[in-house]
C-alpha cells in the first residue's frame, strides 16, 4: 500500500478532515466516517472514496482488506496528530472521506419502507437506520430537512449499517405519500390518536410504508388524513409515548414477522 505521510496538520490535502459539521459537505454530497468498524463496513458496501486518514496500526491490521479496495489516497498520521486535525481528542484510529450513495427514486425502492417526517436528531436517524438494516427493511425515506443517514453522527450511531439501505430523500411529504400509494404501498402513520389501530391488530399488506413523526410534534393532521392507517403501540396507562427510534423498531419488527 502506498501511504502518504501527513507532515503538518495544516496540510491542504487533509483540509476536509478539519471540517466535520454537516454543512461542510453540502456542495459535493460527501461525508466523513470514523472508527474502524464504521469505515470498514461502509467500504464493504461500496462508496466512491476520496481518502482515508489513519494510523499505521489501522493500515497494518486491515492491510489485506484495504488492498482489495480502490482507495485513491491513504494518509498516514498518528492518533495524537489526528486529534489535533479534528480539533478534539479521539478514541479511534481512522477516518474516511467519501461520497454519499446516489439518491434512489421512489419507484426503485423495495416493498418495505421506513419513512421519516422531520426527525431532527442525528442519533434517531442513525438508530432507525441500524434497526431497519437488522430487520431487513432495506428502504429508508427521509425529508431534505432531516439529518442525512450519512451525516457523521448518524452514521456512527447506525454503526455503518446505513450503508445497507437504499436511501431516498424527498421534498414534499404529501406529494410523496400520494406517489407511494400510486405505486401500490399502504402508508401506516405511527401516532397516538383515538382512531389509531393497535399494532397487535394490524393486518400487514405486501407493500407498506411506516411513517414516523417529529420527536415532539408528531405527525400533523393533514398528513395523517392522507395515510391509509394510523397505528399506535399499546402502552401502559400513564405512559404517553416511546422514543421514536424505539417505536420505529417495534413497529418494523411486528410488520416483518
Amino acid at each position: 500500500m502506498k501511504l502518504i505521510p501527513v507532515n503538518s496538520i495544516d496540510d491542504a490535502s487533509i483540509k476536509i478532515y478539519h471540517h466535520l459539521r454537516e454543512n461542510a459537505f453540502s456542495a459535493d454530497g460527501s461525508f466523513i466516517a470514523d472508527s474502524p468498524k464504521v469505515v470498514n463496513l461502509v467500504l464493504e458496501h461500496g462508496v466512491e472514496l476520496k481518502s482515508i486518514l489513519a494510523t499505521q496500526e489501522y493500515y497494518d491490521e486491515f492491510e489485506a482488506f484495504l488492498k482489495e479496495k480502490n482507495i485513491p489516497k491513504m494518509y498516514l498520521t498518528t492518533k495524537e496528530e489526528m486529534g489535533k486535525i479534528v480539533g478534539h481528542k479521539i478514541h479511534h484510529n481512522c477516518m474516511m472521506h467519501a461520497l454519499r450513495p446516489q439518491n434512489k427514486e421512489l419507484s426503485t425502492l423495495g416493498e418495505h419502507i421506513i419513512m421519516l417526517d422531520n426527525i431532527t436528531s442525528s442519533e434517531n436517524v442513525g438508530s432507525i437506520a441500524r434497526s431497519a438494516a437488522a430487520l431487513g427493511v432495506n428502504s429508508y425515506l427521509l425529508p431534505k430537512s432531516s439529518p442525512h443517514p450519512f451525516n457523521r453522527r448518524a452514521l456512527r450511531v447506525s454503526m455503518g449499517y446505513a450503508s445497507h439501505l437504499d436511501i431516498s430523500i424527498y421534498k414534499d411529504i404529501k406529494m410523496t405519500i400520494r406517489e407511494l400509494q400510486s405505486l401500490g404501498y399502504k402508508v401506516f402513520a405511527a401516532e397516538v390518536s383515538e382512531d389509531a389501530v393497535p399494532l397487535s391488530k394490524i393486518d400487514v399488506p405486501k407493500k407498506w410504508v411506516i411513517l414516523m413523526g417529529h420527536e415532539g410534534r408528531g405527525i400533523e393532521e393533514s398528513v395523517l388524513a392522507l395515510c391509509d392507517t394510523v397505528v399506535s403501540i399499546e402502552m401502559q396507562e400513564g405512559v404517553k409515548s416511546f422514543n421514536v427510534g424505539v417505536a420505529a423498531s417495534l413497529i418494523m419488527y411486528k410488520f416483518r414477522v
